[in-house]
């Protein structure tokens, strides 16, 4: 896998730079919560930065704002829907690079889409140094497969100084799209290890009473959408021997999403109503006590890029149990950090799962390795300074 790249100093310059992402928190996924992360802690190291994204629900309905986070947020297409919401936020970065290009210095685009088709030539023409990032497994591929994510490719191939990647499989995607890998970069999504952090026996135990925790539960936690690529039926189909063998185990599903009523149905039919929770969507802001308040962290998902689920539970101190594709692998070593299970194999999934939750020694040191590689390697003041050395690279 291509080597991040990095260093010990801040840039000799400030940056600034407009990040073009088709959605942003608050809207919620590992790519939308990577850029504003990213985007606050350039801006708090004396980087200039402006976000262009669509609009429409949950987004507030306005053009200028500044979120939480203390970044500059311009919306577009705030009246549209579907693919007219595409071209119009594609109209509304054009005009924008054009209008404001005595203002920033660098482009960075994080999605794909009718916008990065158009606003490539016109980074490109302005002479704007460009990065982009590949935020998913399998978008290369899907690139690949039309016309427009194949002039995308082919552009980002002549014009972009970078393109980011998530894992060694969104590298492979990548280079059979017709990729150059030397222009292929590793960057991982970075992780706040300041709020993702562990507590006390005390502050767990007022955790465990304000979400209906019952003190003895051996708690399994997962945190993302309910959706086909979570595998979540294999977990749930799991469970039913889990239980068998620990009784007091309670499985957590933190989120909502298309396959919600059909995983209910499931946890009912196999007699699960009393181990299998569904907590729904919970805010951001609670999403680390939700984590705190648990035993074991599980993702058995069939595709991800880089977790932020994972990242977030390792970096609050709890193992994982999660299946044996490349964006859970490079941040899970077998019985360092935490299990790896094949995708869909619900006695692989159970065995681990069990295992785990009776050995309370083996939590306690998966635990505490897994924080120490999050803190090390994927906290956010190291990969700012990664972000850093990227921009004044494309710079030169």
């Amino acid at each position: 896998m291509p080597e991040g790249i990095g260093a010990n100093r801040a840039p000799t310059a400030r940056v600034s730079l407009m990040l073009v992402s088709h959605s942003y928190p608050p809207v919620l996924g590992g790519s939308e919560i990577e850029a504003q992360r990213v985007c606050a802690a350039l801006i708090r190291r004396g980087h200039r930065v402006t976000v262009l994204c669509a609009g429409g629900p949950p987004m507030p309905d306005t053009v200028e704002w500044v979120d939480p986070a203390g970044v500059p947020v311009r919306i577009f297409a705030r009246r549209s829907s579907g693919r007219l919401r595409d071209y119009a936020f594609a109209l509304g970065v054009v005009w924008t690079l054009f209008r404001q290009r005595r203002n920033y210095q660098l482009v960075y685009f994080l999605m794909q889409g009718m916008h990065l088709a158009v606003g490539l030539p016109v980074a490109r023409w302005l002479g704007k140094p460009i990065v982009m990032k590949i935020s998913g497994s399998g978008i290369a591929t899907l690139m690949r497969a039309s016309w427009l994510g194949r002039l995308e490719l082919r552009w980002l191939n002549k014009w972009a100084r970078r393109v980011m990647i998530l894992n060694p499989g969104i590298e492979a995607e990548a280079v059979a799209a017709g990729l150059d890998p030397q222009r292929l970069l590793w960057m991982p999504n970075p992780i706040d290890t300041d709020e993702f952090t562990t507590c006390s026996r005390s502050v767990r135990e007022k955790l465990r009473e304000r979400f209906r925790i019952p003190a003895c539960a051996a708690a399994v936690i997962y945190v993302g959408r309910l959706a086909p690529e979570k595998e979540l039926a294999s977990l749930i189909g799991a469970f039913g021997a889990v239980v068998k063998s620990v009784p007091e185990a309670l499985l957590l599903l933190i989120g909502d999403g298309p396959c919600r009523q059909e995983l209910e149905t499931q946890a009912a039919q196999l007699g699960l109503a009393d181990h299998v929770r569904f907590a729904g969507q919970q805010p951001v802001s609670e999403i680390c006590h939700w984590l705190q308040a648990g035993d074991l962290f599980a993702l058995v998902s069939s595709n991800e890029g880089f977790p932020c689920s994972l990242s977030e539970a390792m970096a609050v101190g709890l193992p994982a149990v999660v299946s044996d594709i490349p964006g859970n692998a490079q941040l899970i070593d077998p019985g360092v950090h935490g299990l790896v299970v094949p995708v869909g194999d619900e006695a692989r999934i159970a065995e681990a799962i069990g295992g785990l939750l009776a050995d309370a020694d083996s939590r306690e040191r998966m635990g505490t390795a897994a924080r120490r590689r999050v803190v090390e390697n994927y906290s956010t003041d190291k990969l700012v300074v990664r972000y850093e050395a990227l921009f004044e690279e494309a710079m030169k």
